[in-house]
């Protein structure tokens, strides 16, 4: 995803946050209207990615065809700016797997929810980061257990 969509992500997330009726204080399930706004949300981003991945794969097969580099340092250059775009493209496809997941609690309506302690999770957590399992609290515990062992 361009740094452009994702920050047009954001302000139509800021804009729509809004107009939202925040129904997560003190601890209440989401609100249908909630529900279809993250959903929208993640389904928008998930369509964003999926077609920036089919443009690199097009533009990857078009580049390989029509360029040839005599010079081995041409060459290198552009199989290392292919490597690193291979590895964009990995993160997002980790991405859209949550993204999907995510998807799939909004309608088995165990979204919003943390996975280690069951509590509901923040209405700004989720809007900041929709894909996330975990409340602040148990994120922020799960940090410091891998911080210490890494010492």
């Amino acid at each position: 995803m361009s740094i452009q969509c994702a920050l047009q992500g954001i302000e139509f997330s800021r804009t729509k946050a809004r107009e939202i009726n925040y129904s997560r204080r003190n601890g209440m399930k989401l609100k249908k209207e909630d529900l279809e706004y993250f959903r929208g949300m993640l389904q928008k981003q998930l369509d964003d990615l999926v077609r920036g991945a089919g443009k690199t794969v097009d533009d990857m097969v078009d580049a390989e065809t029509k360029t040839s580099f005599p010079d081995p340092t041409d060459r290198a250059s552009m199989e290392s700016d292919r490597n690193f775009e291979l590895r964009i493209r990995d993160r997002e496809r980790k991405l859209i797997n949550k993204i999907k997941k995510t998807l799939d609690k909004i309608e088995d309506g165990t979204f919003g929810f943390c996975e280690v302690c069951g509590e509901p999770i923040d209405f700004k957590r989720l809007e900041a980061r929709p894909v996330t399992t975990q409340c602040i609290d148990c994120k922020t515990s799960e940090e410091e257990e891998e911080k210490i062992r890494k010492l």
